[in-house]
């Protein structure tokens, strides 16, 4: 596996170059190679080398050349390569993930209140990539290895199926980074909390300690595996979504999973791993399992 690179999708944007820099981070931490790789079904690809002001490959290549300088000034010793091909982004990147540890695109922020704004080939990539996908935008440029504060990477688990590969990527890149891990799992207020008052504490009480009990089962084959690897767990209650990017405010990484169907032809993602794409902090990698 250390020869399998981690592939950075490019299209000239703030957002996709601070996601090459955390690609970047991460490729120096997990000891593999990084792909610098841009896809534009415009490009020519000449093989001459004509002048800037005549080469219609002139800004597919800077944008691949700026990332490749800024990268190589940070890390030397970084092994990078450069792929520019004519074909459609989303091909290009779901072909890229069959061929790398993982994909990692830019997403645009539209300020603290605005989240995420994804394009189409973020979530389309998102939810059909056979690796994992992680999203960054540029206002989590911050490497996640010097992020201050509460700096951690958090798993998140909806217990809807078995959980070992995603904490698996997630204690990767946590043990990569010198991080500590956690698991975070959110679920709805049972209906008889909820009254004309305030819920009822009994009744949050109760699913709060049936939640603790799921989660520490689900826990349990992992655990097992990994005796020596601390993981504190938070159960939250109240709407998954909302919860769950409330418990990665400080993170460095969200790690969530999506089912993978089985003919992945159009995009699967449920809508917790939605709102945590558009509203999460940090960045967020979507890790498929069955």
């Amino acid at each position: 596996m250390a020869s399998t690179p981690i592939t950075v999708g490019l299209d000239g944007t703030r957002e996709s170059l601070a996601a090459a820099h955390w690609a970047a981070e991460e490729a120096v931490a997990r000891g593999t190679s990084l792909n610098l790789l841009h896809a534009w079904v415009l490009l020519t690809l000449e093989r001459t080398d004509p002048p800037p002001e005549q080469d219609p490959d002139y800004w597919a290549k800077r944008i691949v050349a700026t990332a490749q300088k800024e990268i190589t000034a940070r890390f030397p010793d970084l092994s990078v390569t450069e792929e520019l091909v004519a074909e459609d982004p989303r091909a290009a990147l779901l072909r890229a993930a069959e061929e790398s540890r993982m994909v990692v695109v830019g997403s645009r922020g539209l300020g603290r209140l605005g989240g995420f704004f994804l394009g189409d080939t973020g979530l389309d990539i998102a939810g059909r990539a056979g690796a994992p996908v992680v999203l960054v935008r540029a206002a989590s440029a911050p490497p996640p290895n010097t992020a201050g504060g509460d700096a951690r990477v958090v798993a998140a688990l909806s217990l809807h199926g078995p959980c070992g590969g995603l904490l698996d990527f997630a204690r990767a890149t946590a043990d990569a980074r010198g991080l500590p891990l956690s698991a975070v799992h959110c679920r709805p207020l049972p209906p008889n909390a909820h009254g004309p008052g305030a819920p009822s504490r009994q009744a949050r009480d109760d699913a709060a300690a049936q939640a603790e009990r799921d989660l520490s089962r689900a826990l349990a084959p992992w655990r097992a595996r990994n005796p020596a690897v601390p993981l504190p767990t938070e159960v939250r209650l109240g709407s998954p979504a909302r919860e769950t990017v409330a418990a990665v405010e400080g993170a460095a990484l969200l790690v969530i999973g999506r089912r993978t169907p089985p003919l992945p032809v159009i995009p699967h993602l449920g809508n917790v791993a939605q709102s945590c794409l558009h509203h999460a902090s940090c960045p967020v990698a979507v890790v498929p399992h069955e």
